[in-house]
Formats: C-alpha cells, sequence, structure tokens
C-alpha cells in the first residue's frame, strides 16, 4: 500500500472518528438524542455556566458540533468545519478548565482533544477520499483555512471572555455571603 493512500486512509479514519464524536454531541444539545438534553435544557445548562444568552449559545454550540462534525466527516468545506468544532471546542475547555487536565476529574481532556483533533485535520486537509476532494478542493484552500481559523479563534475568544466577565459579575464579594449575591 503506497504512503499518499495510506495517508489518505488515516485522515478518513481521523475525521470519521472526530467527525461522528462531535455530531453526535451536537446532536445531543440540539435534538435531545443519544441521552442529551435538547435545545431547551441546554440553554438552561449554558446559562448555568455562565454563557449568555442561554439559546443562542446553545444553538451556536450545537450548530459548531453537529455541523462541523458531520461536514469534517463527510470530508466537504474541511477547513470551515474543522475552524468551526475546534472553536466550539475552545468554548467546552474553557468551562473544564478549572477542574485540571484529566475527564476523571472534570478536566478539560477530551473536549480539547477533539479541538486539536478538529484544528489538525483542518490543517492538514481532508485528503482524497472526500467530498472535498469530489468537487475539486473548491472549500479547501488556503484562504479558506485563513479566514476559517481566524474567525473562529476571534469567536471563541470573544465568547470565553463574555463568559469570564460574566462569572467575575456573579462572584460575591470577599467576605459577602454567597446567597446574597448578585443573581444576574
Amino acid at each position: 500500500m503506497g504512503n499518499s493512500l495510506r495517508t489518505d486512509i488515516g485522515l478518513l479514519a481521523l475525521r470519521l472518528g472526530a467527525g461522528s464524536v462531535l455530531c453526535a454531541h451536537g446532536a445531543q444539545k440540539l435534538f435531545g438524542w443519544f441521552g442529551g438534553g435538547g435545545l431547551e435544557a441546554t440553554a438552561q445548562g449554558m446559562e448555568q455556566m455562565g454563557f449568555h444568552p442561554g439559546r443562542r449559545s446553545a444553538l451556536a454550540s450545537g450548530l459548531a458540533e453537529a455541523g462541523g462534525g458531520t461536514l469534517l466527516a463527510l470530508g466537504l468545506a474541511t477547513p470551515a468545519a474543522a475552524a468551526a468544532a475546534a472553536g466550539g471546542m475552545a468554548g467546552a475547555s474553557a468551562v473544564h478548565f478549572p477542574a485540571g487536565f484529566f475527564a476523571q476529574s472534570g478536566g478539560l481532556e477530551h473536549p480539547a482533544l477533539l479541538g486539536w483533533t478538529a484544528a489538525g485535520l483542518g490543517v492538514a486537509g481532508p485528503g482524497r477520499i472526500s467530498l472535498d476532494h469530489v468537487t475539486g478542493h473548491a472549500l479547501n484552500e488556503p484562504w479558506v483555512i485563513a479566514t476559517a481559523f481566524t474567525t473562529a479563534a476571534v469567536a471563541a475568544y470573544l465568547v470565553i471572555g463574555a463568559r469570564a466577565k460574566h462569572l467575575a459579575r456573579s462572584e460575591p464579594e470577599p467576605g459577602q455571603d454567597a446567597s446574597v449575591g448578585d443573581a444576574t
């Protein structure tokens, strides 16, 4: 088996694995599939995690995961799909960051791995066993990679920053009873 074919099969395996996991997580958020809570429950959870407004945050997160994961698995618009998924996983990693690295203690291991895998696939490209290859890589151009990852990085920075500001405002002042803190 030639090295090029091995690379294409390896990229396909990575795209299918990471894309399927991302898609399933997004479907949990959007539709309540696979034991998920659906959009309303996810929106409430997003609010509790400091993402406001919750419904818009849940929709964006679900679409980044389900849409990005599906497109990544298919190898279609790979840079944009990968950037959307990586940006969504940056937000998820921010939620898990205080718990440390390993997933067993609630850490960011799982979302970070999904985000880095998606980003790596977006930069490496989908390989020849992909819909991008069938379309002549029209959506897999260097300018698409740069635009998609820049946009995703800026969006993730803004969303994570807004969440951090909201959480900082919600914390009670030192010496203040937590039950008396700001309820917004």
